[in-house]
């Protein structure tokens, strides 16, 4: 073998993931599995012991390193592992010395664990990267770390403070990245929505997704990963009001939908907020879709406030819900509240998504005959302008289609292309 890699957790891991194998083998490592970790939950930290276990069954001889969040936040956990050969913090994964040092000398067992302090990194490279997921869409890092503290989340712990990739040099890696062929690019980060704050002048994320549209006319799509719609700048509604470029689809961090629970939480929004970003959008663009981030199952949550979260969904028409139920992470102020009973947590949890499930269906059914724009991803399946995966008679990676829809199963469009790639 030579390296591999094993990612959990969000986007920003899997592009960094790809920065990690590119370093590794560029310092001449060999036989490793890197495990990139993620520490959002209890059971993220429990699947990545898990695979670090069945890694280590599967290649005897291999060196594991172990990286990510959860290493960053919990390196003992790991280094106690008789299966790692060395935990590496979320900075040193991302530099080449790193990998240098095990390739060259070995790992000592005086130096099992390398994580530096995160919240004493100032600066954020804009790492290039040739782009994820074949030919198709691109992720480019815009930013890391989070200045805000959520009382539930760990992720500043493990990212540090807020740090922005410089505007030129985000410019030119999606310049580059157009180049060499693909078709849509995501931007990418920790909080992206705090974008600039650290910069000279203070940009915008607005302002950033302004000019990249302006400065890269060849760019066909350009989409957001989560954002914080509190945060959204008047530059970023104007963008979305005026270039049909950025796509139609949101993915909001909304973690509630009650008022009490999102003070407990120490969010910056109330539900009202939320409930005027998506009707403000929707009236910029009529098609839009929205997916959201909820906990289900917070402490001191009650009947009627978990009712508020459930009624929200319907109120903001959100299609796509990724939903989390509480877990208790050492360290946030969440852990020392009172705690929730975990049937009542994961019963919650099952009905939001029983009506995320119902949402994305009514989602497919409104496409029914519509003509969309699909790019392609991979032989036979794509995604239109509003993220929603197709089934068509497509098979060249990174092209643009027109598709009408035909029809659906329970989680996916039917589509058949009309004329010649876009």
């Amino acid at each position: 073998m030579s390296i591999d890699v094993v990612t959990f957790g969000c986007r920003l891991n899997a592009y960094e993931s790809e920065v990690m194998k590119r370093e590794a083998e560029a310092a001449g490592l060999k036989d490793a599995v890197l495990i990139n970790t993620c520490a959002v939950t209890n059971e993220a930290v429990r699947q990545a012991r898990q695979s670090i276990r069945k890694a280590r069954r599967e290649n005897p001889e291999a060196k594991i390193i172990v990286t990510g969040c959860a290493a960053q936040t919990e390196s003992a956990t790991f280094a106690d592992m008789n299966e790692v050969d060395l935990v590496l913090g979320n900075t040193e994964k991302l530099e080449r010395a790193s990998y240098g040092r095990v390739a060259q000398f070995g790992i000592e067992e005086t130096e099992k664990v390398r994580v530096n302090d995160i919240m004493s990194v100032r600066e954020t490279a804009g790492h290039l990267i040739d782009g994820l997921e074949g030919r198709a869409r691109a992720f480019v890092q815009v930013q890391n770390g989070c200045d805000h503290r959520c009382t539930f989340c760990i992720i500043p712990y493990g990212r540090g403070n807020s740090r922005s990739v410089p505007m030129g040099v985000v410019i030119d890696q999606i310049k580059r990245l157009v180049d060499n062929g693909y078709g849509e690019i995501v931007l990418t980060g920790v909080d992206i929505t705090s974008y600039g704050s650290d910069l000279p002048g203070t940009p915008t994320l607005g302002s950033l997704t302004a000019k990249i549209l302006k400065l890269v006319p060849d760019l066909k799509r350009l989409r957001l990963s989560s954002i914080d719609s509190i945060e959204a700048d008047d530059a970023l509604m104007e963008v979305i009001a005026t270039d049909q470029r950025l796509m139609s689809h949101f993915h909001l961090s909304l973690q509630a939908g009650d008022n009490m629970i999102l003070k407990r939480m120490k969010r910056r929004h109330l539900r009202e907020d939320t409930i005027k970003f998506c009707e403000d959008v929707r009236k910029m663009r009529p098609d839009v879709v929205f997916g959201a981030d909820i906990i289900a199952g917070f402490p001191t949550e009650t009947e009627e406030m978990f009712e508020n979260t459930l009624r929200i969904v319907d109120e903001c028409g959100l299609t796509y819900l990724h939903v989390f139920p509480f877990s208790p992470r050492p360290g946030t102020p969440a852990a020392r509240m009172p705690q929730m009973d975990r049937a009542v947590i994961k019963e919650r949890a099952a009905r939001l998504r029983t009506k995320g499930e119902a949402a994305v269906l009514q989602h497919l059914k409104s496409e029914l005959g519509k003509e969309r724009e699909v790019l392609v991803e991979k032989e036979g399946l794509g995604r239109t302008e509003l993220f929603t995966e197709v089934e068509l008679d497509a098979n060249t990676p990174g092209s643009l289609v027109k598709a009408r829809i035909k029809g659906h199963t329970h989680r996916h469009l039917i589509a058949e292309v009309i004329g010649n790639p876009l």
